[in-house]
């Protein structure tokens, strides 16, 4: 019985990093390409700095065969695009003012975040 509810505390621990504790990495949009991958059910990177004031590409490929992962939404930036499977996508985006834009798939099970500074 002890067992199962140190078990269970894990799995409760576990849930709490995974949702509300878990920062993942953060990438700049610098010189070189950065492409985003879209696979396993994540974007990776999904956090990308980006410079204020100046128009910026970012690149996609989606690995991920589900449905979900080939709609592409930025709903600040009134962006719906569909990624093509195993294809590169380029998305053109205005120059942006500082701020944080969301980006996910049309159920919101993928997400990302732009951080325009």
């Amino acid at each position: 019985m002890l067992l199962i509810n140190i078990a269970g505390l894990a799995l409760i621990a576990l849930i709490v990093w995974w949702f509300w504790l878990y920062k993942p990495k953060e990438a700049e949009l610098g010189e070189s390409d950065l492409v985003i991958t879209v696979e396993n059910g994540t974007y990776s990177p999904s956090r990308i700095k980006v410079p204020t004031g100046e128009p910026v590409e970012i690149k996609f490929i989606r690995k991920d065969q589900s449905p979900c992962s080939e709609t592409l939404l930025i709903p600040e930036l009134q962006i719906s695009d569909t990624l093509p499977l195993n294809k590169l996508k380029t998305i053109q985006l205005p120059a942006l003012a500082a701020g944080e834009y969301a980006f996910h798939c049309q159920m919101q099970m993928y997400r990302g975040q732009i951080t325009v500074k």
